[in-house]
């Protein structure tokens, strides 16, 4: 079916109410939330198998690891998420020539960040361990992670882009067998170096970055055979065209100053964490990972309405727009549900998987149930981001970030010194709810633009 004939269908007879939506939001959702919840295991599968090793500092290295790609990675979110709204919005106006502009302009940027991030990783590198401040034993061991993963950033950075032009594209498929591709690799390569080969850190390092690298290469067919469906090359005419390059750069700008926020409050979390000792930084880790797997799966009906509410934005229709954003927000807050539920039943269960120090489980289950409320919490946030990401509408995005991590740093400065790690879970909390109300007050008037 061609590009045309796609959307013509899915523009035919717009929605009155959400009920039509409700297939097209799990045609899309489901390979998404599949391959959202691989997403995450590359970390886990870090920590599981550094968990099982007999020193209980290579946990909280791993962390401090994670933490600083995280900063990398997720300050350089935009990749993806302005690929996702410009193409989306591209493929609901037909425009076939944009597409492939849509995918070329941010690959091209990601390889040329990459390459940058290597080339800085030593002052990079040094502030931020600098910042974060581990023990000794603890930053050792994530000195090595850190200079062997990097020399993956490229593969990374580019993944962000190929991942956001699949969902703009509504072929979540394709998103799963990436996610698969990478997971899978990496816990062979991982395995194999560190429990065949004993690298210890190292070996969880590069398992990671042949991963990233051999999964690149294997999708690499399938972007070239997508792209040439619509334009393989717009053309640098196309890529340099003033108006275009700005609005890109405009909303890569915003998406980048609202993930730096982002990551700064996951960064503060992080070191509060630090500062209370090892054993609490290695806790909090682990419910991290809770609440990565939960926001990943939570992701996957943001991204379906990112991708649908993005290709209504593109044509101008408002009620095409509604529907699917009432769909898609059902079904994530029915999943938000569920997840509360079985972290409540099974989260001290789920928490072995990761560790068999005593010490560190019992911590991590005392501050357990803060994670059973954070996805009813949550919810509202992951899917507002999605609709914002879609429409390309960076600025609101911005200044609500910007507003919940003022709210965050002033709630965990009070609420600390009271309650101790709680108080910085309560302070998590209030974040991610601040999130959402400034994102729903901006809604409306945007739905009235359409």
């Amino acid at each position: 079916m061609s590009l045309v004939a796609e959307d013509a269908t899915l523009a035919a007879e717009p929605p009155v109410s959400m009920r039509p939506w409700h297939g097209p939001v799990w045609r899309l959702a489901l390979p998404i939330l599949l391959a959202n919840v691989t997403t995450p295991l590359m970390g886990m599968v870090d920590t599981a198998i550094i968990g099982h090793l007999p020193d209980p500092s290579l946990i909280g290295a791993v962390a401090v690891g994670a933490l600083i790609f995280s900063f990398l990675y997720w300050g350089l979110g935009f990749l993806r998420m302005g690929t996702t709204g410009f193409a989306a919005q591209a493929y609901g106006s037909g425009d076939r020539l944009e597409l492939s502009a849509s995918f070329c302009r941010p690959a091209l940027l990601a390889l040329l960040l990459g390459g940058l991030l290597i080339a800085l990783q030593s002052p990079v590198g040094s502030l931020a361990f600098t910042l974060v401040a581990p023990s000794p034993a603890v930053r050792h061991a994530a000195e090595i992670y850190f200079d062997i993963r990097i020399l993956s950033a490229p593969a990374s950075l580019l993944a962000y882009v190929v991942v956001g032009w699949f969902i703009a594209l509504q072929q979540t498929r394709w998103v799963l067998v990436y996610g698969l591709l990478t997971n899978l690799l990496n816990l062979g390569f991982s395995l194999g170096f560190v429990l065949g080969l004993g690298w210890g850190i190292a070996g969880v390092a590069w398992g990671t970055v042949c991963a990233e690298v051999a999964a690149l290469l294997i999708i690499a067919p399938v972007i070239l055979w997508k792209l040439r469906r619509h334009t393989l090359w717009p053309g640098f005419a196309r890529l340099l065209e003033p108006a275009r390059l700005l609005a890109l750069v405009r909303v890569n700008a915003d998406l980048f100053v609202r993930t730096l926020a982002l990551l700064i409050t996951l960064g503060v979390f992080t070191t509060l964490g630090a500062r209370q000792g090892d054993e609490i930084l290695a806790a909090n880790a682990l419910l991290l990972h809770l609440q990565t797997l939960m926001s990943y799966a939570l992701d996957a009906f943001a991204h379906a309405a990112e991708t649908l509410t993005g290709a209504a934005w593109g044509r101008r229709d408002r009620r095409a727009f509604v529907g699917a954003l009432e769909a898609a927000t059902l079904w994530a807050a029915f999943f938000a549900i569920g997840t509360a539920i079985a972290y409540a039943l099974a989260g001290p269960a789920i928490l072995t998987l990761f560790t068999e120090h005593a010490e560190i489980l019992d911590r991590a289950v005392l501050y357990l149930p803060w994670m059973v409320v954070s996805p009813l919490v949550s919810v509202w946030s992951f899917m507002l981001d999605g609709v914002f990401i879609g429409t390309t509408r960076s600025a609101a995005m911005r200044n609500s970030m910007l507003a919940s991590m003022l709210l965050y740093l002033g709630a965990a400065w009070v609420l600390i010194p009271a309650a101790g790690n709680h108080g910085l879970w309560i302070a998590f909390l209030l974040f991610m709810l601040a999130r959402a109300v400034t994102l729903g007050a901006a809604l409306p008037a945007m739905i009235r633009r359409l």
